[in-house]
């Protein structure tokens, strides 16, 4: 195939070399708002080299993907422009390129994975169309070659059935394969430097092991030279050469990353260092006070529930599928208690969490309070929900953008026609202090807090009831490593403060074993591993529990691992035909309260 001058077909092998690839010097840029021009990056200057894993790592803000997005001339026009500075690949300026000029470099020199494959992707295009297109324009192939790199550049990234993959549209594939497909879009015509912006921020722990796995071997086979922006301080630590850590729009600190880890010199890489939730660090701390005496009756208990959805085909749109979201799963949750539910996308938490909310058709029996749910009237219903409140993992898709906070944490009350409006004033302006915001922003927008800010109105929102669970489903996992510390903390203070139970819902072991007494482990719609925090963590029994705990990164690059936790196969579908049997895995006691799953052979 001619793919160009220098081009190596996928699979090729081409040693690194020494020599920078891209310089930046003294960049500026600025972004025009009504309060006029301000800088979001300030005077930032940076080599990579060759075959060289560069982190450049910060909190939301700090200008990096604004750095990023400079590099590949995509800045949100008119409002976002250089203001200074040079950016040179290789002997290119890329500042003084116009349009036309630039996009021959995008793609075939310099390519960008952005952070959400669903926004980059075309949803009406099939997967070969959006691969074949960026082939087609930066080389002489012809479409039935182009499709043959489109299929060798599928397969560079270990996807299955890369063929009939091509047919497929981005919403049939699972986060992690739209990211992979977008890793593919990126590397199938080698470029020279990969900008990775936040490409596993939204993936499960064991996917973002796999991609970024990924991103190391096919560095290996063609040298490429990386820049990967995040803020998980754990993904730093096992791929970076060299960090830059931002702040603010500037640089705090630069370095190899084995000194900034070992020895950090700006006060803000200390902090965020610090923050960085890790395994190990909970196991053996006191329990909760209700771990301390007799168990009490339990808040809430689930038994044999299922949740299952009919999926629809054929012309007269019959009933053909079932998905089996949730296959007899129990527990019970006490007074004052963390029971964490973890597992990937896709194995039945957030479902098993709408159906204790009631947000979803359900069989099996939810007894809160005493009470059977199945059997309750819708006024009862809405009385035993008060018992039961949700902190949602997007804070601001949970708020109505349209109403004042303080309203919307007095909604509740409103609803449930509690106290007066003057009580309930006061009632909202002590519940703002409390998780830490001022009464005077009770007056303020969503859009006008952070990320971290907007997490705390929906937790006072959440309190609003003085409920007896609240469910925090990912509650944290979008939030920076520092905000997310914050907000762990908080909610630890307000259980020993009010005794709310949690249904703490993740897929970030390192942050469970943090907050959790005991936890519980879901795979394909059902527990196949529960014990107290320590017995999971210190002897996890399944092994689908062991690979969620391998697969979180470690901040340490000295103890940094030569490969990730990977799956040999691909995790069965929860997805069966009318009439087919559900998946079945058997469970077994193996003492001291630790369940597991007896039959793991799908894991």
């Amino acid at each position: 195939m001619n793919a160009g001058a220098g081009k190596n077909r996928i699979g090729a092998i081409t040693p690194a070399t020494a020599g920078s690839v891209l310089d930046i010097a003294n960049l500026s840029v600025s972004v025009r708002g009504e309060d006029g021009e301000r800088e979001v990056v300030s005077n930032l200057s940076l080599t990579l080299a060759r075959g060289e894993t560069l982190c450049i790592a910060g909190e939301s803000g700090s200008g990096k993907s604004m750095t990023a997005l400079a590099i590949m001339q995509l800045l949100p026009q008119p409002a976002a422009r250089i203001s200074s500075g040079k950016i040179r690949l290789g002997d290119t300026d890329l500042t003084v390129l116009d349009e036309r000029r630039m996009r021959r470099v995008r793609g075939d020199r310099i390519a960008m994975i952005f952070q959400e494959p669903m926004t980059s992707l075309n949803p009406v295009l099939s997967i070969g169309q959006q691969l074949t297109e960026s082939i087609e324009a930066h080389t002489s192939l012809s479409p039935a070659e182009a499709r043959q790199r489109a299929i060798e550049a599928l397969k560079a990234v270990r996807i299955s059935e890369a063929e009939s993959r091509l047919r497929q549209f981005p919403h049939e594939l699972s986060g992690g394969m739209r990211q992979r497909v977008m890793i593919a879009m990126a590397l199938a015509l080698e470029p020279n430097v990969l900008i990775a912006d936040e490409p596993t921020t939204a993936l499960d722990v064991t996917v973002q092991g796999e991609v970024l796995e990924l991103l190391r071997d096919l560095q290996r086979q063609h040298g490429t030279s990386i820049i990967l922006i995040t803020h998980d301080m754990g993904v730093v630590a096992e791929m970076a050469d060299r960090v830059i850590i931002m702040r603010h729009g500037r640089m705090v600190e630069e370095g190899k990353t084995s000194d900034i880890f070992a020895r950090p010199r700006a006060d803000y890489t200390r902090e965020l260092l610090a923050a960085v939730p890790r395994i190990g660090s909970g196991v053996g701390r006191q329990k909760s006070r209700h771990m301390e005496t007799a168990t009490p009756a339990s808040v809430a208990s689930v038994e044999d529930l299922h949740v299952r959805f009919d999926l629809r085909g054929g012309v007269f749109g019959r009933v053909t599928r079932r998905v089996h979201a949730v296959e007899g799963v129990s527990f019970s949750i006490a007074p004052n208690e963390t029971l964490a539910l973890v597992g990937e996308s896709g194995c039945g938490k957030s479902t098993t969490a709408k159906a204790l909310a009631g947000l979803v058709p359900y069989s099996g029996d939810i007894i809160v309070g005493g009470r059977n749910l199945s059997g309750l009237g819708r006024d009862e219903r809405k009385a035993v929900r008060r018992d039961v409140q949700m902190i949602f993992q997007d804070p601001f898709a949970s708020l109505d953008p349209r109403m004042r906070v303080g309203d919307l944490v007095a909604e509740p009350l409103v609803i449930h026609g509690i106290a007066s409006r003057d009580e309930r004033s006061q009632r909202v302006a002590a519940l703002f202090e409390r998780v830490g915001l001022s009464a005077d922003q009770m007056d303020l927008y969503p859009h006008e807090f952070s990320g971290g800010q907007r997490q705390r109105v929906c937790i006072a929102r959440a309190l609003a009831l003085r409920p007896k669970l609240i469910i925090a489903d990912e509650s944290v996992s979008a939030l920076d490593v520092s905000v997310q510390a914050r907000v762990l903390d908080l909610l630890k203070e307000l259980q020993r403060e009010f005794g709310v139970a949690y249904l703490f819902i993740s897929h970030d072991m390192a942050v469970v074993e943090n907050i959790s007494d005991r936890v519980a482990v879901m795979y394909l719609g059902q527990i196949v591993e529960m014990g107290t925090r320590d017995q999971v963590f210190s002897n996890p029994r399944h092994p689908y529990t062991r690979r969620l705990i391998e697969a979180v990164p470690v901040p340490d690059p000295a103890r940094r691992r030569s490969r990730f936790a990977r799956l040999d196969q691909e995790i069965p579908s929860a997805t069966r035909r009318i009439g087919e049997a559900p998946l079945k895995l058997a469970l077994q006691d193996v003492g001291n309260g630790h369940l597991v799953a007896a039959d793991s052979s799908p894991v």
